[in-house]
């Protein structure tokens, strides 16, 4: 399945992607994109195993941690950059929208993955299906973790609730889902 760009995709919890280009330099591939984000909002503590995520500040707080360290913080102009394989999370830590430019390197599956999120999580109150949680993380978890889930359902739930989601038809809709890095 190949993403026409422009791209955006925004979740019930306060989160607005829209994802604007690929683009190749110097032999490196880049996913461009903007977020925007509400006040308190963003995504739980999350790895990127393969890529490099950047923000830029345009205008807001930005609220950020990388695991077990302290939060930080920046602001407009600031950027900051996750490196491939380094849990985190940021938020909006202030009382506007917080927007920011951005890239992952290399994009790999995150515009398919993160879209299958979203979607998930918006028909199932803010929080993706356990059925779809359990396919996409399994499936792509050479790319993507979620640190936040104990390991025990990781490792033991997720793989008996695939399982079972394959018996009962519910990955159909998952059948032009891209391969793994």
């Amino acid at each position: 399945m190949k993403t026409l760009f422009p791209h955006t995709i925004e979740n019930t919890t306060g989160e607005k992607i829209t994802f604007l280009r690929i683009t190749v330099k110097d032999g490196i591939e880049y996913l461009e994109g903007e977020n925007e984000v509400k006040p308190k909002a963003g995504p739980p503590m999350h790895v990127h195993y393969k890529q490099d995520e950047s923000f830029t500040v345009t205008s807001g707080k930005l609220g950020y941690q990388i695991w077990e360290e302290e939060k930080k913080y920046a602001g407009p102009g600031e950027t900051i950059l996750f490196k491939a394989g380094i849990p985190h999370k940021f938020w909006n830590a202030g009382s506007d929208i917080l927007r920011c430019t951005g890239y992952i390197s290399p994009a790999g599956n995150l515009d398919y993955f993160l879209t299958q999120i979203f979607k998930s999580s918006n028909e199932n109150g803010g929080q993706p299906g356990i059925f779809d949680a359990a396919f996409l993380l399994r499936r792509y978890k050479s790319e993507f973790g979620m640190s936040e889930i104990p390991q025990f359902v990781q490792n033991v739930i997720f793989p008996m609730i695939l399982f079972v989601g394959i018996i009962i038809g519910k990955y159909k809709k998952f059948n032009d889902a891209p391969l793994p890095m």
